[in-house]
């Protein structure tokens, strides 16, 4: 049974990070809900509290029922969570005075306390709360604060129970990484053995057991999370795992060619299906945004279901869902409003009376990257930017053609190998072009041109959450826009978008 560390999540926008956090000392933890607490088997070595957007004198706070963890197993509250601790238990918590938020100088009062160990006596942290503690419960003791925070951090006696003020988890936080590895492995004796090549060796053998000799069908996409999970699959089933690679016509330049052969050299039974005819008839004369990802999505399922049915004795569906998917359909919320319907297949398991595996269901986006060079996957394709489910079926704004698909791939095309060839392509999470509903005047030699406009975008992010736009160098961009219009006929302008997430989205549509 692999030492789990359970984060309870009461809503705070920094939840994911103390996981990763976490992770990155290699060690498993799991998010749950503070309402929806998993039993507390022996597994569990610890818990952490984690911060929330509530007051914890609010009506509708979160007040989770701790008689399970506190004093049983070693708990840590962070923000809320130490709040949570002191008003729970006879403690007192007001509004601040002024809200404490940023940079503030930690001072440790308890250099002996073993969540301090190796903490330098003054050190950074990060400050991000509207209360603050003013009164603490008996048997609580104060080990560190700040000039504007007096119960900075505390400890029960005791028992191995601790509440901090700030947040470790952030980057501000100058050894807040070494306060949660001196928290999940030394007090909660967690032995970082949760690594990429543990985690490909188990999931194989729970795999195994899973899906005995049943066959497993999985549909490609040409990105990071189902190319792993097939490789997961294919290790645990061998040949009994079909994939199917559907070209939609909306994926990038000579993209379906290019992947098909990188897939079966790894080995992988894979069907190429060409259904790009079929997607550019439903998807004529449509423009609207939502409709167009609709349209897209049902008619992957309807060309998967009908090659699939091609196959026997199929009793598995195979996904690439990832940990935040995971996180954000249990989230203490509720899924959170839909900005855009994504390219999931929802629909897929129920039409074709298939039941579901999901063998990257615990890891996150840079894990599934790791577990994949594990694998063997080269890192050419590991390191590739996302790219949206509805392909440049949304990056074409309005109708979509084949006609304009050739323009965006082409453009795209000549943007994302100079990113490469410049040594910018790592550097971005994700970058491509959109082909604008608008044209423009131009000149081309002694003749006027009326073509159309592409836009660029690149942005830098960790988790596509938030996104700032990439400030690419001048000369780059003076290069690239002069290649792409006198190279790719039908676009004789470039624009660079320059907005963040948010208040823009990565897409345009």
């Amino acid at each position: 049974m692999q030492p789990t560390i359970l984060i309870l999540d009461f809503g705070s926008q920094y939840t994911q990070l103390i996981a990763r956090r976490i992770r990155e000392l290699n060690v498993y933890c799991e998010i749950h809900p503070y309402h929806k607490m998993p039993a507390m088997g022996p597994q569990v070595k610890g818990v952490v509290l984690s911060g929330s957007p509530f007051s914890v004198r609010d009506a509708k706070a979160p007040q989770p029922d701790l008689s399970a963890i506190k004093g049983r197993m070693p708990l840590l509250g962070v923000c809320y969570g130490a709040q949570y601790l002191a008003h729970r238990y006879g403690g007192e918590v007001q509004p601040s005075g002024t809200r404490e938020y940023g940079r503030a100088t930690l001072r440790v009062g308890d250099k002996a306390d073993p969540l301090f160990a190796g903490v330098e006596a003054e050190t950074q942290v990060w400050m991000s709360h509207g209360d603050t503690i003013v009164g603490l419960p008996q048997g609580y003791s104060i080990i560190a604060g700040t000039s504007d925070v007096r119960v900075g951090a505390f400890r029960i006696n005791g028992e191995a129970t601790w509440g901090i003020q700030f947040h470790p988890e952030v980057f501000h936080s100058v050894q807040g990484g070494l306060m949660l590895k001196n928290f999940v492995v030394d007090i909660c004796g967690c032995d970082q053995s949760w690594t990429p090549a543990s985690f490909v060796q188990e999931t194989v053998v729970q795999l195994q057991q899973q899906l005995g000799n049943d066959n497993v069908v999985l549909g490609l996409s040409g990105g990071v999370d189902s190319s792993v999970a097939a490789l997961l699959l294919h290790r645990a089933v061998g040949q009994r795992l079909t994939c199917i690679f559907v070209d939609n016509g909306l994926l990038r330049k000579n993209e379906f060619s290019e992947v098909l052969e990188s897939y079966k050299s790894l080995g992988l039974n894979v069907v190429g299906v060409d259904a790009s005819q079929r997607f550019y008839r439903e998807l004529k004369e449509e423009a609207d945004p939502e409709r167009k990802r609709k349209i897209i999505g049902r008619c992957f399922i309807e060309v998967f279901d009908a090659e699939a049915q091609k196959l026997s004795n199929v009793r598995w569906l195979g996904q690439g869902t990832i940990y935040p998917d995971v996180i954000e359909s249990v989230s203490v919320n509720g899924p959170s409003a839909t900005i855009k319907s994504h390219h999931t297949v929802g629909g897929l398991p129920e039409r074709m009376s298939l039941k579901v595996v999901e063998p990257l269901r615990l890891l996150f986006k840079d894990e599934v990257r790791r577990v994949g060079h594990e694998l063997g996957r080269p890192a050419a394709i590991l390191n590739r930017h996302p790219f949206p489910g509805p392909g440049l079926g949304i990056r074409v704004l309005g109708e979509v053609t084949a006609d304009k698909v050739r323009l965006l791939q082409d453009a795209d095309r000549i943007y994302t190998d100079g990113l490469r060839q410049a040594g910018l392509y790592d550097k971005i999470w994700q970058a491509g072009a959109m082909l604008l509903p608008v044209q423009s005047v131009g000149v081309m030699g002694d003749e006027r041109t009326y073509e159309y406009v592409v836009a660029l975008r690149a942005v830098t992010s960790t988790d596509g959450m938030t996104a700032d736009w990439y400030p690419l160098p001048y000369d780059f961009m003076a290069r690239v826009s002069n290649e792409i219009i006198n190279k790719v006929r039908g676009i004789n302008r470039v624009v660079y978008d320059i907005s963040s997430k948010p208040p823009a989205t990565i897409e345009w549509e």
